[in-house]
Order: structure tokens, then C-alpha cells, then sequence
């Protein structure tokens, strides 16, 4: 099968890092925008990089297809606009939405995790 990726969603505390490890276990490179945030090996949210953050997991996963090698990127793609062009790159591609409710690692308030809820959007198909 062509190389692939796998595009991993769901709100804070889903499961999704959890899952994207377990294919980057099976040999997937992995890829999240939070890893973009990590300072002297510690999470350091910057508002101000979240662009950037995601411009360089797109950037990186793209760059890990081309050399024909399989990705996971995991993120929340709350809207269907965040994971277009992902699929875009012309690669298979599946979405795996995660539903767990554990206690996410990045301190997001739970008013923040609820206000995603009901601005998720459907997978697109």
C-alpha cells in the first residue's frame, strides 16, 4: 500500500497524543502542533505561535510523506477546514476521531473543552 497518513481528532484529553504514539510505536512518524510549543523539553502554550505551530506540523508531515513514509498528526481539527489540506496533499488518508475523557495534559479549562464540543464538526467524507 502507498504511504498514508492518519489524521488524529478529538478534544483535550481525548486519547489523541495516546493513539498517535501507539502507530508512531508501529513505525509512523508523528506529528502534532504542541510539539512545536515544547521548551527545554516542557509544554509552553504562546498564543502568539499557534500559526507557526501548526504551519510547521503541516510542513513536517508533508515533508515525511514525500520521503514515503506513513504519518499520524494528531490535533484537535475541531473545523473540517483544519484537516483539508492534509488530505489535500493527495495521500490516503484516514480520520480517527477520538471520544475518551481523561484528564488532558495541557491544563485546557474545561469551559475551553466545551466550548470546542459544540464547535466540532463533522468528519468529512
Amino acid at each position: 500500500m502507498k504511504n498514508h497518513i492518519v489524521l488524529v481528532r478529538g478534544l483535550p484529553g481525548s486519547g489523541k497524543s495516546t493513539h498517535a504514539l501507539s502507530l508512531e510505536s508501529q513505525g509512523y512518524s508523528h506529528f502534532e502542533a504542541d510539539m512545536y510549543l515544547i521548551v527545554d523539553g516542557k509544554y509552553v502554550y504562546d498564543k502568539s505561535k499557534i500559526r507557526q505551530a501548526h504551519d510547521w506540523c503541516f510542513i513536517s508531515a508533508k515533508t515525511a510523506l514525500e520521503k514515503g513514509l506513513n504519518v499520524v498528526v494528531s490535533n484537535t481539527f475541531i473545523k473540517k477546514w483544519e484537516m483539508q489540506r492534509y488530505i489535500d496533499i493527495g495521500y490516503p488518508f484516514q480520520i480517527v476521531e477520538m471520544n475518551g475523557k481523561w484528564k488532558n495534559i495541557h491544563g485546557v479549562p474545561q469551559e475551553t473543552i466545551d466550548s470546542m464540543a459544540h464547535s466540532i464538526e463533522a468528519i468529512p467524507t
